[in-house]
């Protein structure tokens, strides 16, 4: 609909702008935190976080749902700001693999998407090729 008004798709700022909206105006109703990435000609890659309440928050990186209460130290120990994507898909990888051990409901594959200017990439990882980040 963005497209259709204004004759080009929407940066991944505005995307995220009218989600916060959506969530913002419908927070009785609507109990949702979001997580918007992407690519865009005038700011490249970039996420916004839009947790419970509808503040929007641009971040370097951002994590939610029920296992990542576990993975905060881990995320912020390892996060550097110039990774290679290599770096990028293996700090993805451990730290949905970590959150994934702890908590009983986060699945038990992992689906990743790479955003970049050439656009989407999606990597799957089965459940038996995660990391083993401990013998118990």
């Amino acid at each position: 609909m963005y497209t259709v008004q204004h004759g080009e798709a929407p940066t991944t700022r505005v995307a995220a702008s009218l989600f916060q909206e959506l969530c913002y105006t419908n927070k009785d109703g609507l109990m949702a935190g979001i997580i918007i990435g992407g690519w865009d000609k005038k700011d490249g890659g970039c996420v916004y976080n839009i947790p419970l309440g509808g503040s929007l928050h641009r971040e370097p990186f951002a994590i939610g749902g029920s296992g990542s209460t576990y993975i905060y130290g881990y995320c912020d120990s390892v996060y550097r700001k110039d990774m290679s994507r290599d770096e990028c898909v293996e700090f993805v990888r451990n730290a949905v693999s970590l959150a994934m051990s702890r908590d009983g409901s986060s699945g038990g594959v992992i689906r990743m998407a790479v955003i970049t200017e050439e656009g989407v990439e999606r990597i799957f990882v089965p459940g038996d090729q995660l990391p083993v980040h401990w013998e118990g």
